[in-house]
């Protein structure tokens, strides 16, 4: 009788040990990210996302992905004259593309208003590096001429060609909800701002992450 209470108060003390472990609050997360992008064009926008704890509201975050467009009004005019130039330099008719990817990292703090509550709403603010890249095409008659434009005397500048990276402003807010145990959804939208000579890019992102917490 005696062996059987000691069992007893045995798993009882190994299950309020495992409740109370399984209650403490997560020290980290990590999470993919998709997300629709609206800048001076629409596109898309893929990453990650992840941070460690440094109380049960606040963490440290860094996010990094690609936007795959974000096309500025001024490299859009550069382009356009690019290829008025070259409809009066020969009588093929002129077309051309331009595209503006994004690759960049952020580092920041998190804020949760409710930490612990089934939906937790945060704040978040950060800074880091964006690498810009101008991708323009030129095609007459059909033909891909972007690589050899010195024939019509006509010479891309950094403007249209090239990369730069420059420093990065972000603010965040959403909603993480802990979907099934370590399951984490994370409904969110995100603002940035690249400090860009002439003209500065601000892009607007909103979509899902979808991640664990640990």
């Amino acid at each position: 009788m005696r062996s059987c209470v000691i069992l007893v108060l045995g798993m009882l003390a190994v299950s309020g040990a495992a409740r109370a472990q399984s209650a403490s609050p997560p020290k980290a997360y990590i999470e993919g990210v998709a997300q629709s992008a609206f800048s001076n064009v629409t596109s898309q926008s893929y990453g990650a996302e992840g941070g460690l704890a440094m109380s049960p509201s606040w963490w440290l975050v860094v996010e990094g992905g690609l936007t795959r467009d974000v096309t500025t009004d001024a490299m859009s005019a550069a382009a356009q004259q690019i290829a008025a130039s070259l409809s009066e330099a020969q009588p093929l008719p002129v077309t051309y593309q331009v595209k503006e990817p994004v690759t960049f990292v952020t580092f920041g703090l998190k804020y949760e208003m409710l930490a612990g509550g089934k939906a937790q709403p945060y704040v978040m603010l950060g800074g880091g590096v964006a690498r810009v890249k101008q991708d323009a095409t030129f095609s007459v008659g059909g033909t891909d001429v972007t690589d050899n434009l010195q024939q019509y005397f006509v010479v891309l500048g950094t403007d249209l060609s090239g990369t730069v990276t420059k420093p990065m402003f972000s603010l965040g807010i959403g909603v993480a909800w802990p979907a099934w145990k370590q399951l984490l959804l994370d409904f969110q939208y995100r603002y940035g701002r690249i400090f860009v000579e002439d003209q500065g890019i601000s892009i607007n992102r909103i979509g899902l992450g979808l991640g664990f917490r640990f």
